[in-house]
């Protein structure tokens, strides 16, 4: 995710409690998406559309942040 930031993504995810947050929610939804995808996770469509939506909220999120540290 945002490969252009990788570097200020480092440090934000040490300086600023609140981005890293952010970016770990968005890994666990990740990862949990996937699960339910594969089926390993129980999950239905309409749940796994829920986290998707709420994935891509916290993405905006830390694009805007990212943004506003470059």
């Amino acid at each position: 995710m945002f490969p252009e930031y990788r570097d200020k993504i480092s440090t934000l995810k040490t300086q600023d409690a609140h981005f890293s947050r952010l970016f770990n929610r968005h890994n666990e939804l990740d990862q949990e998406i996937r699960n339910m995808e594969a089926g390993i996770l129980p999950g239905t469509s309409t749940e796994i559309e829920r986290l998707k939506k709420e994935k891509l909220q916290l993405k905006d999120q830390l694009y805007s942040i990212l943004r506003k540290a470059a």
